[in-house]
């Protein structure tokens, strides 16, 4: 796979992160601990279960409009900024406005090489990424765990199949994406997040990761209010 898409990948794997529900189970915070003081020797299977079909709600820290900073320590990438926004739903759950925060990751990491962002209408797990070159990059989460242990820490592990369409064969992967989010201040939101890809899962379900990346957040406040 090439350089931009695997960017393009690992983009849209952040994007379901971004999209992660909270669905706390009993020993979630210390089982992501451990997977997370694993890293980068990742492999799977890993402690993920299946994502039902519940709709995507987040602690209520979340809820507001944000100037979003993804930072690379390495220096190897630069700065990407970017605005995601988090709302209430009918029930007065936060939820992740999905489209909106796909296209401005996309866009910021992508530039003009991503067209569209759709989401699934029948599976709020799967998203679909147009790309140039008629080229589809199709996103499917197929594990997560995630913990709110806290009243100021989040923690979302997910992981996503991929499947790349375009000319020629379809193009399968797996990324991982684990994420610890910190409320800060009441306008400040920090995150450090840890990444790994494996491959097709036709090569068996057990996998060691083959290309892995950490990486900082920043969300700063816009609103001056959370939603109501």
């Amino acid at each position: 796979m090439g350089i931009a898409l695997l960017r393009v990948c690992c983009a849209m794997a952040l994007v379901l992160v971004f999209n992660a529900p909270v669905a706390v189970a009993s020993g979630s915070g210390e089982l992501l601990e451990q997977r997370l003081e694993a890293w980068p020797t990742w492999s799977l299977p890993a402690p993920l279960p299946r994502p039902g079909q519940q709709d995507l709600t987040y602690p209520s820290w979340f809820a507001g409009r944000w100037r979003a900073t993804s930072i690379d320590p390495s220096g190897q990438e630069p700065e990407l900024h970017y605005i995601v926004q988090f709302n209430l739903d009918q029930q007065g759950d936060v939820v992740g406005d999905r489209a909106f925060n796909a296209s401005a990751i996309g866009q910021a990491l992508l530039g003009e090489l991503l067209l569209e962002v759709r989401n699934d209408p029948l599976n709020p797990n799967r998203q679909l990424a147009q790309l140039a070159g008629d080229q589809q990059l199709e996103s499917t989460v197929v594990g997560r765990r995630s913990s709110h242990s806290s009243s100021t820490l989040f923690l979302a592990d997910e992981l996503a199949l991929q499947v790349m369409h375009g000319p020629g064969d379809p193009r399968v992967s797996r990324v991982e994406t684990l994420s610890r989010y910190r409320l800060v201040a009441p306008d400040r939101i920090e995150a450090e997040q840890w990444q790994a890809s494996y491959g097709s899962p036709a090569d068996g379900l057990a996998a060691r990761a083959q290309r892995s990346w950490r990486g900082r957040l920043v969300l700063e406040r816009l609103d001056q209010g959370r939603p109501t």
